[in-house]
């Protein structure tokens, strides 16, 4: 079900984004299509939309610049991010100004949808979750923060943020790459196991400062963080 789930779409293909739109509307999605950017922000915020369809290249605002304004102000609206991109250095790029899934055009509706209910699922996990204490940092999940000790706290971002819950949620476990990487980025591509590598990178940098917290890479079967 979809009830009162309302969506924002960005797509300059007007074909496309009609085809989304009302191909979502028949499963009691609510949903507002916008043809370009600088439209979307504007909607977004008018709208209070629960979740965002973003096109990357679209005209007067590409999708990436405007999840760069929105996550400015909300650090956890669901993003998915829609491109015909596939190269890992624009992935990684959505992932790091705060896009939290992404599909590679064409693809299918059900697709989408899954995706659609996973972002939202996860989010709701989130917003009910609880501060964890790892080593000498504090990991606030709602906020999205990291502090070490006294000192002021990191923003990460959606999908640091995810795999850091998991990872601790597994603490002294092997967290299995396959798994996590369905899970998190919807499949276990070349490309998303790159992603994943970067983000792990990124993790470890922001807990270096207690040298008893380590990342393992378990050669084979996933990644473990022991404390």
């Amino acid at each position: 079900m979809a009830e009162n789930i309302k969506l924002l779409i960005a797509e300059d293909e007007a074909a496309l984004g009609q085809i989304i739109k009302e191909s979502l509307e028949t499963r009691d999605f609510e949903v507002i299509l916008c043809e370009n950017g600088e439209k979307a922000y504007e909607k977004y915020n008018s709208e209070n939309p629960d979740i965002l369809v973003l096109d990357v290249m679209m005209p007067k605002k590409d999708g990436f610049t405007l999840a760069k304004e929105i996550r400015a102000i909300d650090n956890t609206i669901p993003i998915i991010f829609l491109t015909a991109k596939s190269q890992t250095a624009d992935v990684v790029e959505g992932f790091s100004i705060g896009g939290n899934d992404y599909l590679k055009k064409p693809f299918s509706m059900e697709e989408l949808i899954v995706r659609i209910h996973n972002l939202i699922n996860r989010t709701a996990v989130q917003k009910t979750s609880k501060v964890f204490e790892v080593g000498h940092y504090s990991f606030d999940f709602p906020k999205q923060q990291l502090q070490f000790r006294d000192e002021e706290s990191v923003q990460l971002t959606h999908r640091e943020a995810h795999l850091l819950f998991h990872l601790i949620q597994n603490k002294n476990k092997v967290l299995d790459r396959s798994l996590i990487l369905n899970k998190l980025w919807g499949t276990d591509d070349f490309f998303s196991t790159r992603s994943m590598d970067v983000f792990i990178t990124k993790l470890r940098k922001k807990l270096k400062k207690d040298e008893n917290i380590q990342i393992i890479n378990v050669r084979g079967y996933g990644y473990k963080l022991t404390v």
